[in-house]
């Protein structure tokens, strides 16, 4: 595997480039060079992933006057308008311009709250991505997605902005606690579900490895990943057609976090749970067959124990789905997997199916067993 690996993602406002090598972040300073001068660079990251990471930013993109660093409260619960407020006026304060570059370094959070500020801030200022968790690396730093949450649902108010620039290096995953690793690695599992069945077997074979941070094994899956995201956001960068599979798993994942306040679920253990959940509806609605549903299960289930699912009727999980920005005409729009490798939209499920998986599912992943017979009748 060489050094470094690039891949090449299209959109609207501009091609960029998603750069993926182990120790690039000491050589951030070289590949943001080539995009030309700044009239100054603003570094967005949290207190914990700097005292990762710091470091090695310093080293690779040189100090001095040019160069702010601006912290802020990476926690799901901050992911909304008032620290997008805050931000913007720090950057006020510290004289930014729309010749301006603003880093985002850390993860989802981070990367979509630091997307949008630069979304918004004097209308749009270039922006480079540079994150630092799987989710991240693998699926939110790339495609152009950027926003926040408001009480009532997940990344509800936001924009479509385009990085000028990803890097991913997968040497500060070694930072990440392993809870957050396993985690994450629900949304590598995703890729292999709606867009290659040899990623998911791949995954099958080699993920022991991959959980002990072997790093042939786990580059290979980033990179694998994220060559799946590019081509799906290359052709469908607003989420107009083929990009909606991508969300596999993320309606459910979503009502999930919502529900809880965003307080008892990493991200990618929403969405674990959340494809467990629409492998056995796929099962009743989208006929994938029982062998592909109990692989899935399977497969996810061994990234690690997930948290317990929550004390909350099924009318209430539903309600939180209806309230997913993907729904349409207030009728929940739900991905589903026809077999692995292969996914698309559904409209007009059942709610009953719906609202049955949510009461059932849990204890049908845990007892490994895949129909819904009390579902119908």
């Amino acid at each position: 595997m060489s050094s470094t690996y690039t891949i090449q993602v299209h959109a609207a406002n501009g091609d960029y480039r998603v750069v993926c090598g182990r120790r690039l972040l000491r050589k951030a300073g070289r590949e943001i060079a080539r995009l030309g001068r700044f009239s100054s660079v603003h570094i967005l990251s949290s207190r914990r992933v700097w005292r990762a990471v710091g470091e090695r930013v310093r080293e690779g993109i040189p100090s001095g006057p040019m160069r702010n660093v601006h912290l802020f409260d990476d926690a799901e619960t901050a992911k909304n308008l008032k620290s997008v407020e805050g931000l913007a006026r720090r950057l006020v304060q510290a004289g930014a311009d729309r010749h301006s570059l603003l880093v985002a370094i850390g993860g989802g959070v981070v990367g979509d709250v630091g997307g949008f500020v630069a979304a918004s801030y004097l209308r749009g200022i270039p922006l480079v991505q540079v994150p630092t968790t799987v989710v991240a690396q693998v699926d939110s730093a790339v495609g152009g997605k950027t926003g926040v949450n408001l009480p009532e649902g997940k990344n509800l108010v936001g924009a479509f902005y385009s990085p000028k620039l990803v890097l991913v290096d997968p040497d500060v995953l070694a930072s990440l606690p392993e809870r957050e690793f396993r985690g994450g690695l629900a949304e590598v599992i995703k890729y292999g579900v709606i867009a290659d069945r040899r990623l998911f077997r791949y995954l099958e074979l080699n993920l022991d490895r991959i959980l002990k941070h072997e790093a042939k094994p786990l580059d290979k899956v980033i990179q694998w990943s994220i060559s799946i995201k590019a081509r799906v956001v290359s052709k469908d960068e607003r989420e107009a057609g083929l990009r909606e599979i991508l969300n596999f798993g993320h309606t459910f994942g979503h009502a999930l976090e919502s529900v809880t306040r965003y307080r008892k679920y990493q991200h990618g253990e929403a969405v674990a749970w959340g494809m467990m959940c629409a492998a056995l509806l796929g099962y009743e609605v989208a006929k994938t067959p029982a062998n592909d549903v109990a692989r899935l299960i399977s497969l996810v289930r061994r990234i690690g124990p997930l948290p317990a699912w929550p004390d909350a009727p099924a009318r209430t999980l539903f309600r939180a789905m209806g309230a997913d920005k993907k729904a349409r005409f207030g009728t929940v729009r739900l991905v589903l997997a026809p077999r692995l490798g292969q996914a698309r939209s559904y409209d007009g499920v059942a709610e009953k199916l719906v609202r049955c998986v949510l009461h059932y599912g849990p204890g049908l992943v845990s007892n490994s067993t895949i129909g819904l017979e009390n579902c119908h009748g």
